[in-house]
């Protein structure tokens, strides 16, 4: 009998294909739509929001139609709503910078989703991210050895950054039929299945917000989290004021609107105070962090200090670090060279060449840096 797998689709290229492909591997294939909450945009082109539109429903259903599979919308905007959008705002309003993607694959594809596929006696649950699952090989005792999460072949592409928030018990029932392809090689599949999608644009990332202008949706959304308050040196001295901390980020000079005598960036913020903390260049990296939240992948997580390659973004280049695990899901991470932008609230991905090993939420810088002043957004 063949085993079933329910397809996580949104009406796009990748996740078409990857059912498209279930489908060719001779799978029992169910396609599932999750409907997530978004706030209204309008009408108009550049405003309206592209994430769970009717078109994208119409185009998830009209390609399971195409490849012969039921199609099911699941209602899940309480719950993103309540989880994802609910953290989002209040990551900012404590002046974090999140990354609302690592906590959307935490608590909705890979908890809520992967659990509903599971209630209609699924053994899969695939996705059309951009990476891959390997096991193993077999241990000398006869035991199967760990699942292990692999980046994506396609570099480019490669999501196991926001994918860093699974573990034994989801890889075990995951699929990633795209992560072994290109994107224009999927692109090229789409249209030899005859997919109607073969060409569609990738979508936004904030899937939840109108005009992907987050700074926009805080105000509407939750206005005490961007409100003026002043600019401070490291030292404690006050030197102008922001227009709100959501407004800047880390490595930021951009917009900062003050004469000094050299240029001067966004190295921190201080959420207590509402202020935003800059220097200079020479200020501005740092050759260590602290995670919370750590996820590790093997079902033997490390206990003494080892070296591997870190990205302290989604798009940031792996950088060498020793990496110590500490307690209560926690590591401390020292890099061979300061960082320019290790921005808290945004990930730190732990990589063995091509395998990720997991990671945790970059946590607020804690000491003062002056008797006025404490650096803890950086």
């Amino acid at each position: 009998m063949a085993k079933r797998v329910v397809v996580a689709m949104s009406g796009g290229v990748d996740s078409s294909v990857a059912a498209a492909l279930c489908v060719e591997q001779g799978y029992e294939v169910i396609g599932m739509m999750m409907r997530l909450w978004s706030e209204d945009g309008g009408t108009s082109e550049q405003s309206a929001n592209h994430c769970c539109t009717p078109d994208q429903m119409s185009d998830a259903r009209t390609i399971a139609e195409m490849l012969g599979i039921p199609f099911y919308v699941l209602d899940t905007r309480e719950v993103f709503k309540g989880s994802i959008v609910r953290y989002f705002v209040e990551q900012y309003s404590q002046g974090m910078t999140p990354n609302p993607c690592l906590e959307c694959n935490r608590h909705i594809r890979f908890e809520w989703l992967l659990n509903n596929a599971l209630a209609l006696d699924a053994d899969y649950l695939a996705t059309g991210h951009y990476a891959r699952i390997r096991q193993a090989a077999d241990h000398s005792d006869g035991t199967v050895g760990d699942y292990q999460l692999l980046k994506g072949l396609d570099d480019a592409k490669d999501q196991s950054y926001v994918l860093s928030v699974m573990g034994q018990a989801q890889l075990s029932r995951v699929l990633f039929p795209v992560g072994e392809y290109s994107k224009p090689d999927v692109r090229a599949l789409a249209a030899k299945f005859g997919l109607p999608v073969a060409a569609k644009h990738d979508s936004q990332d904030l899937c939840f917000v109108a005009d992907n202008d987050y700074r926009r949706f805080l105000s509407q959304h939750a206005p005490d989290a961007i409100k003026p308050g002043p600019i401070m040196l490291r030292n404690g001295s006050v030197i102008g004021e922001h227009t709100g901390l959501p407004n800047y980020t880390v490595g930021q000079r951009k917009g900062i609107n003050l004469a000094w005598s050299e240029p001067l960036y966004v190295i921190g913020t201080d959420a207590r105070r509402n202020a935003l903390i800059v220097g200079t260049l020479a200020e501005l990296g740092r050759d260590s962090l602290t995670a919370n939240r750590v996820n590790w992948i093997s079902s033997t997580p490390p206990t003494d200090p080892f070296r591997a390659e870190v990205k302290i973004r989604y798009k940031a280049r792996p950088a060498w670090a020793t990496i110590t695990p500490l307690p209560d899901q926690r590591a401390a991470v020292t890099f061979d060279a300061p960082l320019r932008d290790i921005t808290a609230g945004q990930g730190a991905i732990f990589y063995d060449g091509e395998r990720c090993l997991g990671g945790g939420i970059i946590e607020k810088l804690a000491q003062p840096i002056s008797e006025q002043a404490e650096l803890v957004g950086a």
